[in-house]
């Protein structure tokens, strides 16, 4: 492949918005970069660049990992009766308000995108502005809140959702 320019492409895979940042200032200095929220983003993007006629491209992964939380304590979701327990209160939980925190919960500090939510939650993919999604997690951070726990679901703007302290 003598006389054709090779790319090179630098794909950054990071969860939050801080780590981003980061990876965009460790990446400035690449010819060409991409930053996405997950892997399924970044395979996402390769397959469209694979179908797309391209002179040869070498592309590098580097992922950031959020960090690592503990799971909140005394917080467990009880899937048989489909309760949030918070140490000795327990309330119920709709179908959907379960499936959501479970998610959340077994990955505390893990942002998980819209996509992936919908995926995991309603067995789609995400179509739109997902007023379904931001409506359930409003019902599950309010019924946090009536516990009084110690955790909640922060959202990362324009990528997802995330289980962490108050």
């Amino acid at each position: 492949m003598q006389g054709i320019p090779v790319a090179s492409l630098v794909i950054g895979i990071a969860s939050s918005p801080a780590e981003r940042r980061h990876l965009a200032r460790l990446l400035g200095g690449s010819d060409a970069f991409l930053i996405v929220s997950t892997v399924d983003q970044a395979r996402e993007f390769l397959g469209v660049v694979e179908a797309a006629p391209a002179p040869p491209t070498r592309v590098a992964l580097a992922e950031v990992a959020p960090s690592p939380q503990p799971p909140p304590p005394d917080l467990a979701v009880d899937s048989d009766r489909r309760v949030l327990r918070w140490r000795d209160q327990e309330i119920d939980l709709t179908r959907l308000e379960h499936d959501v925190l479970l998610c959340l919960v077994h990955a505390p500090g893990q942002v998980w995108t819209y996509e992936r939510l919908h995926l995991e939650v309603w067995g789609n993919r995400h179509l739109g502005r997902g007023s379904d999604m931001h409506s359930v997690v409003r019902r599950v951070r309010g019924k946090l809140a009536s516990l009084n726990a110690t955790a909640t679901i922060h959202s990362v703007r324009g990528v997802g959702f995330r289980l962490a302290p108050v």
